[in-house]
């Protein structure tokens, strides 16, 4: 762990073709069961980043995610950390973990991924002393922001496929902010797992850094 330390982590330090795909949670539970259901018919790995108050909403969510992938810690509420006190960032991180630890029943990884990926020196400082490695993306599919913003399938393909390069880390979301639209990303997964095999990809698990 201590080599992921003293900086956010965007992409797999690798050279060869590899993609890591990750899931956000902080909002609903739709597409859940159907994103398990592809990524366990194509045999690929994700890691899930869940909040608290997803993990004690949903805890049957968090359990199948859990069950089948690695789990990191999304905070507990998803605030603005910059607005934070050290002590309610330290409150954030770690009753997130305790939250996902009893949704669960597993350990979750010791990753932790900053909301809105605002991070700052000092931010990932203090998630490494809390024993969490600061786990980001190098890009977003953007479709958390739905039809309503603008965003098609096709369209989060497309952003999955122009940012391929070794090592690259996929964030995509699942559920729909209060319950807007369909979970788009969820939608896509079965052309962005096939893109990224057609493009001569591997999809690997994330917590590979670990080893």
């Amino acid at each position: 762990m201590a080599r992921l330390y003293g900086s956010e982590v965007r992409r797999i330090p690798t050279t060869s073709r590899l993609v890591a795909l990750t899931f956000n949670a902080a909002w609903d539970e739709t597409g859940v069961e159907t994103a398990l259901t592809v990524l366990r018919g194509r045999n690929v790995p994700a890691t899930f980043f869940l909040t608290g108050r997803f993990a004690e909403r949903h805890p049957g969510a968090a359990r199948l995610m859990a069950a089948e992938h690695g789990i990191g810690n999304h905070s507990y509420s998803h605030p603005q950390f910059a607005d934070l006190t050290r002590q309610e960032a330290t409150q954030e991180i770690m009753g997130a973990d305790r939250a996902i630890r009893r949704a669960t029943g597993a350990v979750p990884l010791p990753f932790f991924r900053f909301p809105y990926s605002a991070t700052t020196p000092d931010g990932i400082a203090h998630a490494n002393e809390l024993g969490f490695a600061d786990i980001e993306f190098t890009t977003d599919t953007n479709g958390y922001l739905g039809t309503a913003g603008g965003m098609t399938v096709q369209k989060v393909v497309d952003r999955v496929v122009n940012a391929l390069t070794p090592g690259v880390i996929v964030q995509m979301h699942v559920g729909t902010a209060q319950g807007r639209g369909p979970a788009l990303d969820v939608q896509a997964l079965p052309r962005i797992i096939d893109a990224i095999h057609a493009h001569g990809y591997r999809i690997t698990d994330l917590r590979t850094v670990l080893e």
